[in-house]
């Protein structure tokens, strides 16, 4: 790979920063490896090892978390980009996409995730439907621009780059733009309407117009994006199989059930079956992450919505056979995993559990009660929920803290605000 300041796939306004000059490490790190390391190095990102991924963290040792998806989605973003700089045609020795700026993006596309997997997002966006809602990109954005490094001064973030921001916002629409036609407020992808302007710094000098922002995406966050798809549609079946949730009788009554499986989605679910009954199942399904990733090429945009960076000049062509493939998969483990009764009885747990903790915080910490409030929390958190200016923004505070926590905090907190028999009242903190 050429040394950074040598690539010409990245100019000027790609290295930006959101807060201004950045001061230099005394290192030679490139900006986008400053990106990375911050992410890597936070507290941010250490929570994602307590954080659900499919089954819920610390119940089995070996089951993926947030923490090792990202991981995993990390090494096959930049497996993904040493593919294309050695087989790609629209790029050359000192014209490449930068391994560790998606590298970087890939490690902190989860950072917003809630505790409790996507029931927990799906339950923070509920309990916030009239202060903003709640949505995991919006959030990792949140957290990357405001929550990550607090400074006693006040000011926090990591004084992200341009490329970097933009990389991890999979959606940029706002929630007032997302609303439908009845008036309803949108279930997911959408940014806070407070994030305009760190929209509006990501994209740059142009905004596009007359396209679905949804859709507007950097060839590193298209990456990141199929990383990810690659990552669960095959990981999660390992997952599932482990747990015993898919198994080659679940796999025949699904196979059964669906009754619209084609000539070759059967032959890849006979693939699957016979690798589950003689067991070589993980060993499959890890070599098929080689088949993912050399199954992606760079075409040129013919008309790109941001002409001035060659970000928005390529678009990440997956081969359709491999995309309809991790499409079964995905299907399968929505199917055999996540709409089981077990799953869903710990996802309305979950649900529940948050909801008590965001009424119990809002209630204590309201305005319509004594100036006098009870020490739910650590003092520091006391003083950010007390000195909120106003609901709306005390609602934010609280789903902030609500979001950071991990699926044990959140069973702890419940337990020391709820359960009288939990621990003593000496032990409580």
């Amino acid at each position: 790979m050429p040394d950074w300041q040598d690539n010409r796939f990245y100019g000027e306004a790609d290295y930006e920063v959101l807060t201004g000059p950045r001061k230099r490490p005394t290192d030679d790190r490139s900006p986008f490896q400053v990106d990375r390391d911050r992410v890597v190095f936070s507290y941010a990102f250490r929570r994602l090892q307590s954080k659900t991924q499919v089954f819920q963290s610390g119940e089995f040792d070996f089951y993926r978390t947030r923490l090792t998806h990202s991981m995993e989605v990390a090494r096959i973003g930049r497996s993904i980009c040493e593919h294309l700089a050695r087989n790609s045609e629209l790029l050359g020795p000192d014209f490449q996409l930068d391994p560790d700026l998606t590298e970087g993006v890939c490690y902190a596309h989860d950072l917003g995730h809630p505790p409790f997997g996507h029931i927990g997002e799906r339950a923070l966006n509920r309990l916030m439907a009239g202060y903003g809602g709640f949505e995991g990109n919006a959030q990792t954005l949140r957290i990357l621009t405001l929550l990550i490094y607090p400074r006693p001064e006040g000011s926090s973030g990591m004084s992200p780059t341009r490329a970097f921001l933009d990389g991890v916002l999979k959606y940029k629409k706002l929630r007032r733009e997302c609303w439908d036609e009845e008036g309803e407020p949108p279930p997911n992808h959408f940014l806070y309407d407070e994030q305009a302007p760190y929209r509006d710094f990501a994209l740059g000098s142009r905004r596009p117009t007359g396209e679905d922002l949804n859709e507007v995406r950097s060839i590193e966050c298209q990456i990141m994006d199929w990383a990810d798809d690659a990552a669960y549609s095959l990981n999660d079946i390992v997952d599932g199989i482990e747990a015993r949730y898919v198994t080659t009788d679940s796999l025949e009554r699904w196979a059964s059930e669906a009754g619209n499986l084609g000539p070759e989605e059967a032959d890849l679910l006979t693939r699957v079956q016979r690798a589950v009954r003689e067991g070589y199942y993980e060993r499959k399904f890890s070599s098929l992450i080689g088949d993912f990733l050399r199954a992606t090429a760079l075409e040129e945009v013919a008309d790109p919505l941001l002409p001035e960076s060659y970000r928005y000049r390529f678009r990440l062509r997956i081969e359709p056979e491999i995309f309809r493939e991790a499409q079964l998969y995905q299907r399968i483990a929505r199917e055999l995993i996540f709409d089981t009764q077990a799953i869903q009885q710990i996802e309305f747990k979950g649900s529940r559990l948050l909801g008590m903790l965001f009424d119990a915080l809002m209630e204590n910490y309201g305005t319509g009660r004594s100036a006098r409030h009870l020490r739910l929390v650590p003092e520091p958190l006391h003083q950010l929920f007390a000195g909120a200016d106003g609901e709306p923004e005390r609602a934010r505070r609280i789903c902030d803290f609500l979001a950071g926590l991990t699926d044990g905090q959140a069973v702890r907190t419940y337990k020391r605000w709820f359960d009288p028999d939990f621990a003593s009242i000496l032990d409580l903190d």
